[in-house]
C-alpha cells in the first residue's frame, strides 16, 4: 500500500522529492549533500522515528594490535557513504561482527558507541553462529549473487545448503533489527544484496515499519537473472520493502523487468513502482557517493601532504607522475585489464617509462574463493611482468601494495596521485 500522508516514510518520500527538485534547479554544482543537510532532514522530516541501518559488514571493527585494541574503519564504499547518515540521524547500525576484539569492546547486547572519540551513533553487532552457517552465507552472497549481478563471465554457483544459510542469516538479522527498534516507530535502512530476505521477517512482526533497501551492486538483465533457482523468493523478499534504491536507472529498469517476467504484479513504469498483493513498492535510482567534502578537507591537512611526501620517498618515486588505483582484489574491478592498458601505454610511449609510475593498492578479499585467488595471482604476475619488461634495478614502473589502508594512509595516496584509475568491468 502507498505510504500514509503522515507516516515517517511518507515524509521521507516527500523530502527526497523536494531535495531532488531543489538540486535540479540549483544545477550540478550544488549536487553534493552536506552532513548538515542530512541532520536537517533527519530533524525535520523523520518525526522522531528511530533510524536503523543494517549491513553485512560493520563500519568499525575492533582488533587486537600490538598489546592494545585498535579500531579499523571499513574500507568499503558502503560504510563510507552511510557513516555520514548514521552520524546525522543518531542511528543504530546492525552489522555482522568481524573483529577479533569486537566482543571485548561491546556490551552484553553487542552494542558499542561509534565512531571512536565522537560517539555519534550505536553499532549493534551480530555474531552469526555456528561458523559453518556464516561460511555458507558468505559463499551464497559472494559465489552466487555477486557474479550473477556483475556480468563479467564468472559463473555463479547455485548450492541449496548455501541458500538455506542465506535465509537463516537474514532471519537472524531481522531479530537483531527488531531488538534495536523495540516498540518505537522506526525507519529501517537495509543495505545491499546480503539482506534481500530481511524485509518479510520484519514485516511479519512489525507491519508498521518503514523499510527501505539500497542495492549497492548492479541488477542483471532478466535473461541472466532467470538462471537463479530462487529468483522468485528473492524478488518477493525485496518487494516487502516500501522503497528499493539502485545506483542507476538502468538497474532499476532491469529489476522491474525481472519482476514482470517472474511474478504476477502490476508494474507502473511511469511512477517506477510495483503493486503486488495490496502492497506498493517504489523503485528508484539514487546515485550514491563518498563524502567529497570530508575527503577534500582531509586532503588539505598538513598530515596528508606530509604523508604523500613520505610515500613518494619510501617508494623511490622521485619526480615521476603517479597513476593510482585503489581496489579490492576482485574480478569485477578490472585490475588485470588495467595492467594490460598500462602495458600498451608504455609500449606506445617509451618516453613515459622514466616519467610515470603506477601505484596499485590491491586489498585482499574473499580469499577462500578460487576466483579471487586467481585474480590475486594474475595481478601479482602482471605486476612482476611489467617490472621485468619496462623497469630497471631500483626503478620499478609499478608498485603493488596488498593490504588494507585506513584513512590516515589512504588520503595521502590520493594527494600523491596525478591520475586516479577506476576500471570496473560492470559497475
Amino acid at each position: 500500500m502507498s505510504p500514509a500522508k503522515g507516516s515517517p516514510y511518507g515524509r521521507v518520500q516527500r523530502a527526497l522529492r523536494r531535495v531532488a527538485l531543489r538540486e535540479v534547479l540549483r544545477g550540478e554544482e550544488a549536487a553534493q549533500t552536506r552532513p548538515e543537510d542530512l541532520a536537517r532532514v533527519a530533524r525535520d522530516y523523520l518525526g522522531g522515528a528511530q533510524v536503523v541501518l543494517a549491513s553485512n559488514r560493520e563500519p568499525y571493527q575492533h582488533v587486537n594490535g600490538d598489546g592494545r585494541i585498535e579500531v579499523i574503519r571499513s574500507p568499503g564504499g558502503l560504510a563510507s557513504a552511510l557513516d555520514s547518515v548514521a552520524r546525522a540521524t543518531g542511528a543504530v547500525w546492525v552489522a555482522q561482527a568481524t573483529g577479533d576484539a569486537d566482543r571485548e569492546t561491546a556490551d552484553d547486547r553487542g552494542r558499542v558507541r561509534v565512531p571512536p572519540g565522537a560517539e555519534r551513533y550505536t553499532l549493534q553487532r551480530l555474531w552469526v553462529e555456528p561458523e559453518e552457517r556464516a561460511l555458507e552465507f558468505s559463499r551464497f552472497c559472494n559465489g552466487c549473487l555477486w557474479p550473477l549481478c556483475h556480468i563479467v563471465y564468472v559463473r555463479p554457483r547455485f548450492v541449496a545448503s548455501q541458500w538455506r544459510a542465506y535465509r537463516e542469516v537474514n532471519e537472524q538479522f531481522a531479530e537483531a533489527i527488531l531488538d534495536a527498534v523495540g516498540q518505537r516507530p522506526a525507519i529501517v535502512l537495509l543495505q545491499d544484496y546480503h539482506l534481500a530476505l530481511c524485509a518479510p521477517a520484519l514485516r511479519a512482526r512489525r507491519p508498521d515499519l518503514s523499510i527501505i533497501l539500497f542495492w549497492h551492486i548492479p541488477w542483471p538483465n532478466r535473461e541472466v537473472y532467470r538462471t537463479l533457482p530462487w529468483r522468485r523468493e528473492l524478488l518477493e523478499g525485496l518487494l516487502a520493502c516500501d522503497l528499493l534504491g539502485f545506483h542507476i536507472h538502468y538497474d532499476a529498469i532491469n529489476f522491474l523487468e525481472s519482476v514482470g517476467q517472474e511474478l504476477e504484479a502490476n508494474i507502473d513504469q511511469e511512477r517506477s513502482g510495483v503493486r503486488r498483493r495490496g502492497r506498493r513498492t517504489f523503485v528508484r535510482a539514487y546515485p550514491i557517493s563518498p563524502d567529497a567534502e570530508e575527503i577534500s578537507l582531509a586532503a588539505s591537512e598538513p598530515w596528508a601532504r606530509e604523508g604523500a611526501a613520505s610515500i613518494r620517498a619510501g617508494l623511490g618515486l622521485g619526480n615521476t607522475r603517479v597513476i593510482l588505483g585503489v581496489d579490492r582484489l576482485d574480478y569485477t574491478k578490472g585490475i588485470p585489464e588495467r595492467l594490460a592498458a598500462y602495458e600498451r601505454l608504455l609500449e606506445s610511449r617509451p618516453d613515459l617509462r622514466d616519467m610515470v609510475t603506477f601505484v596499485q593498492v590491491g586489498v585482499p578479499t574473499r580469499a577462500d574463493l578460487a576466483e579471487y585467488q586467481a585474480v590475486a595471482s594474475a595481478v601479482e604476475a602482471g605486476v612482476a611482468g611489467l617490472n621485468r619488461r619496462f623497469g630497471a634495478p631500483g626503478r620499478p614502473v609499478i608498485h603493488l601494495i596488498t593490504r588494507n589502508l585506513d584513512d590516515r594512509e589512504l588520503i595521502p595516496n590520493y594527494v600523491l596521485a596525478d591520475v586516479m584509475v577506476v576500471s570496473s568491468l560492470h559497475d
